[in-house]
């Protein structure tokens, strides 16, 4: 089956439907990416700060996909900021994924207490577009105020805006903001995050009585629902799993549609509590993992 695809902001095509590899490890990272490459999906993404692109560049390699097939998305992390320190961010990435090109190179972070280097940072990201290095840019975790303060300093609009989203957390401000200005928005932790709420008062969205209502109507899982409702809202979905089962079940979300009614019945599951690190309090100090050379 072939996903659809969504057109960024520069014409490049994206699939609406990829595969991450946050918190793989390592020497799972080839296996389980080769089932997600046989599966069908066609996107993966990963990041210099996961310390698996290596493995992912090795699934890629052995998958026999001819290397057009595959979008490959990574991102730089916020120890490599800055312009000359992001161009060689990008040859560790690169080297490690054993590509010339990356498809969809993005900023993981803002440094919202250092923007000037996250400005240099984009900048690099900006020559690196220009050179043909990368198909696309784009930040992650960016809030409306950074993505104001870097359209005032750079020339190329984000294509995408990696961002936590899901049916307990849905920043619909962050979304429109996103839109308004041409970017796609890309969910991770798109079905509710991994841990962030399976002890809180909400519990999980996979235990959620709505979203189980909603599945048990179209003879579907819970999961595959909630990322039926990111597609159908226009954002790009990355779940990730390391079991084959949950991989093809999370591929096989595109022989249903949910109404309005059941669209904004899950809108309606937003607790505005955030899962994820607060971006406003991403530093250096706290958060300044050296990234290892290629």
């Amino acid at each position: 089956m072939n996903v659809p695809s969504l057109t960024l902001n520069n014409g490049v095509e994206m699939p609406a439907l990829g595969f991450g590899v946050y918190q793989t490890p390592p020497e799972e990272t080839v296996a389980v990416v080769e089932t997600a490459l046989r599966t069908g999906y066609r996107h993966i993404d990963t990041a210099a700060v996961y310390g698996n692109e290596r493995g992912v560049g090795e699934a890629i390699g052995r998958s026999g996909i001819d290397r057009s097939e595959i979008f490959v998305e990574t991102k730089v992390w916020i120890t490599d900021f800055g312009y000359d320190s992001t161009l060689h961010a990008f040859d560790k990435s690169a080297g490690k994924l054993g590509l010339e090109r990356i498809d969809l190179l993005i900023l993981h972070q803002a440094l919202p207490g250092d923007f000037a280097r996250t400005l240099d940072a984009y900048r690099a990201l900006e020559t690196l577009l220009a050179n043909g290095k990368v198909r696309a840019i784009g930040v992650s975790n960016f809030m409306p105020d950074h993505l104001a303060r870097l359209a005032e300093s750079t020339s190329v609009v984000p294509a995408v805006n990696q961002i936590e989203v899901h049916p307990y957390f849905r920043q619909s401000e962050l979304l429109a903001d996103d839109a308004a200005r041409g970017i796609v928005s890309q969910a991770w932790s798109p079905i509710g995050g991994i841990t962030f709420y399976r002890e809180g008062a909400h519990g999980s969205t996979l235990q959620d009585p709505v979203i189980n209502g909603v599945a048990k109507v179209h003879n579907k899982s819970a999961a595959q629902v909630m990322l039926r409702w990111h597609l159908q809202q226009g954002r790009q979905v990355i779940p990730k799993s390391v079991t084959p089962s949950r991989i093809a079940e999370n591929f096989d979300v595109f022989g249903f549609e949910l109404t309005a009614a059941e669209l904004t019945a899950i809108d309606g599951l937003d607790t505005g509590v955030r899962g994820g690190p607060e971006p406003e309090y991403i530093t250096l100090d706290k958060h300044g993992i050296e990234i290892p050379e290629a």
